[in-house]
């Protein structure tokens, strides 16, 4: 095996990754001491007098909108031309007959759990027939731990685990597919709940570090049980994550969290206790602010409220890379209404598109997990840790391909393979290569099934016109 580092003996003197650390911390130090932040030039400030973009360089913004708890059969399983739920599919129901899947036409759902452990009962070898099973096992446990937070059993005849929903619950998701890019065999990164997601989907990698500040001391957390950390002790995420990058690069970026409670449990479970989350409260939902990374380069102000994404989308100071990030009430996770889901990611997806920024845009709309709603394609095996469950997934641009069908296997990967690509001329989080070395078992972005989105595109077309849509349609 390639030595990325250096040996747990070494640790015993300073190591030389540990001196650079000291040294960029004093020199972040001093910048802010003086002028009160950090002034980091944006590559987007070199344009002006520069030859016309080409190919993936006419994309300058690309925002990653990440919802919560669907599965793609649970909102594309009857969408033309995708790949959806197989005629004649009907799932083992522990207390009677097997479920067939069936239109769901309710505003709010139950799902199930969605840890690791759940997972692996949903796949259960590739027979993809555990949804009702732990879907039962999941509100018997939020009965008893929470009391009069929801059912206490699934419906025998139909376990919501098993409902679907089209375009007479989600017509503006369905709009996009049909107007722009949907992604019928995107996967999460991870076979887990939330954070492990939101982990990769920023650094391409979930780990924890017994070491603090020690990025060679991080081992893998995610695809298996998790191991129990100290309580009242916060984790550090030491390895590297894709703001190092974007940084080191220059590339201006922002992640936006919508200020409520946090969306997910940190169990994986179907209920928990609310929880509060801003900007500066780490979270599964907002992972930054605990990498040092973010610390050690001045960046944690990147971390900022939702009301800076509408601001920056209406005055065209859109940095190039976005995150946004809903609270509960608009997440979609179960038991949150849809319909509140869906106003809030059409607001966003209006805003860019009313504002200067739209015909250099692209947006990525996922959703972070499966939430324990049945799903029939076996995710394909790629490391130790993933994938997982198929979700929902869409492209929309002024450059993407209208009405298309991406069939090629992807996961949140690709996100950063495409922001790779387009910013940092094809830098990879390799610890070979990125100038700060962690042992993260393999280089996600360049796995055969990473996927790779400029498919979903034609550079070549003129911008297409926004596709603005009402925040409430009607729900039928």
């Amino acid at each position: 095996m390639r030595n990325r580092g250096f040996t747990t003996a070494q640790r015993g003197c300073p190591s030389l990754w540990q001196v650079r650390r000291s040294v960029r911390l004093a020199a972040v130090a001093a910048v802010v001491l003086v002028t009160g932040v950090v002034a980091v030039p944006d590559r987007d400030a070199k344009r002006a007098g520069a030859a016309p973009l080409q190919g993936i360089h006419k994309i300058r913004h690309v925002v990653v909108v990440m919802q919560e708890n669907r599965s793609f059969d649970s909102y594309f399983g009857t969408f033309p031309g995708a790949d959806g739920i197989p005629p004649g599919t009907c799932v083992p129901s522990p207390s009677g007959p097997c479920v067939r899947p069936f239109h769901d036409t309710s505003n709010r759902d139950w799902g199930g759990p969605h840890d690791y452990v759940a997972a692996s009962a949903d796949v259960d070898g590739g027979k993809m027939d555990g949804f009702v099973a732990e879907q039962g096992q999941g509100l018997a446990v939020a009965c008893r731990t929470k009391p009069g937070s929801g059912p206490c059993r699934v419906d025998a005849a139909r376990p919501d685990a098993m409902g679907y929903h089209d375009w007479h619950e989600i017509p503006n998701y369905w709009a996009y597919a049909r107007n722009f890019v949907l992604q019928d065999h995107m996967f999460e990164p991870v076979a887990d709940w939330s954070l492990p997601s939101h982990l990769f989907m920023v650094s391409e990698w979930a780990a924890r570090c017994p070491v603090r500040g020690d990025p060679m001391s991080c081992v893998s957390s995610a695809g298996a049980r998790p191991v129990p950390r100290k309580p009242h002790v916060a984790p550090d995420y030491a390895w590297t994550d894709l703001t190092y990058l974007l940084h080191a690069h220059h590339v201006s970026w922002r992640y936006y969290v919508f200020k409520g409670a946090k969306p997910d449990c940190d169990d994986g479970q179907v209920v928990c206790p609310p929880v509060p989350q801003n900007s500066r409260t780490p979270s599964s939902m907002n992972p930054l602010p605990r990498f040092d990374t973010v610390l050690e380069d001045g960046q944690l102000r990147n971390v900022t409220s939702i009301s800076h994404f509408y601001a920056d989308a209406r005055a065209g100071t859109l940095p190039s890379v976005s995150w946004v990030e809903p609270n509960d009430r608009v997440s979609e996770h179960p038991p949150n209404p849809i319909t509140a889901g869906q106003a809030f990611v059409t607001n966003a997806i209006d805003t860019i598109m009313r504002g200067p920024d739209w015909s250099s845009t692209a947006i990525f709309l996922a959703w972070d997990d499966w939430g324990g709603f049945y799903d029939h394609v076996v995710p394909p095996r790629v490391d130790s840790a993933g994938f997982g469950l198929r979700v929902p997934a869409l492209v929309i641009s002024p450059y993407a391909r209208r009405g298309f069908v991406d069939h090629q296997v992807a996961s949140f990967d690709a996100y950063a393979k495409f922001i790779e690509d387009d910013f940092l001329d094809g830098q990879r989080l390799d610890p070979a290569t990125d100038g700060r070395p962690d042992p993260r078992p393999d280089v996600r972005e360049s796995v055969p099934q990473a996927g790779d989105l400029t498919r979903d595109f034609d550079f070549t077309q003129a911008p297409r016109p926004p596709l603005i849509l009402p925040l409430r349609p009607p729900f039928s």
